[in-house]
């Protein structure tokens, strides 16, 4: 058999070296990218706000619409009012209160959509801002509560089985809703023009938090592979409603910067500061 032939070649130890850093530098800066990737969100205008929310909200309306239909198609089901043919009356059943499901969650993330957009005034009317901002809360009790007691309360409309199964996934579904459309960081009108007017340079946020930043460097969000780059504004009507806590601390002590008046994160101070 013939001896392969192989070909040496020498490499210098400077030049070898030298490769060697050139590469771990690139290895290095790929990284970094790879590790936070800085998005610019631009912001919109007071009227694309407003226009855009009066969208959002009057297509949430028409979803809860079409919701309460689903529910009424259910009721009549459950009394056999509507006889639909294919499947027995306990699945049409569950097909309406899963559609009544899906318009409710729609509706409710339209919803808090706008109203970081266009917020609710909170002054003077903190009864009317709470419904408002938790209008899918209620939604979701006015499209599964009052079936759910219908089908509790109802004799000889469905069997014992059929009554658990429907009960129960009229109940899942209920708890769905109102989870998803609780706006458990609402933010008021007042509360953003103050935001606005206090944070005039850029902030950073998460595509899944609810707080935005004042410092790109926050170890809240270091670990974090996409970074979005924006005006409070843009902040604020991307869903986050509250400033960070350490970057308020922090702005308040190296730039000696008060923050009063701004929806800040509850936050509990370490020892000894």
């Amino acid at each position: 058999m013939e001896e392969k032939k192989r070909t040496v070649t020498r490499v210098e130890d400077g030049e070898k070296v030298k490769k060697t850093v050139k590469k771990a530098e690139e290895v290095a800066e790929t990284a970094e990218a790879e590790v936070k990737n800085v998005k610019k969100v631009e912001t919109l205008s007071k009227a694309e706000e407003k226009s855009k929310a009066i969208t959002l909200r009057i297509i949430s309306a028409i979803l809860w619409v079409f919701a309460i239909g689903f529910e009424v198609l259910a009721i009549l089901c459950l009394f056999k009012s509507l006889r639909l043919p294919g499947l027995s009356q306990m699945w049409w059943m569950i097909i309406f209160i899963v559609l009544d499901l899906a318009c409710c969650i729609v509706a409710a993330l339209l919803w808090k959509k706008a109203s970081h957009l266009d917020p609710f005034k909170k002054t003077n009317n903190k009864v009317g801002f709470f419904i408002l901002t938790q209008l899918g809360v209620i939604m979701a009790a006015i499209c599964f509560i009052p079936l759910i007691i219908l089908v509790l309360t109802s004799k000889d409309k469905l069997d014992k089985k059929s009554k658990i199964i429907v009960t129960i996934v009229a109940i899942v579904a209920l708890l769905i809703a109102g989870l998803i459309g609780a706006d458990f960081n609402p933010i008021s009108a007042e509360e953003k023009a103050q935001a606005e007017e206090s944070i005039t340079q850029d902030v950073y946020w998460t595509a899944f938090g609810h707080k935005y930043h004042t410092y790109e460097d926050c170890h809240t969000i270091a670990n974090s592979s996409t970074v979005y780059n924006g005006s409070v504004t843009a902040a604020i009507d991307n869903g986050c409603s509250e400033l960070c806590y350490y970057c308020a601390k922090r702005a308040e002590k190296e730039e000696n910067l008060k923050l009063e008046g701004l929806n800040i994160e509850e936050g509990v101070e370490a020892a000894g500061e």
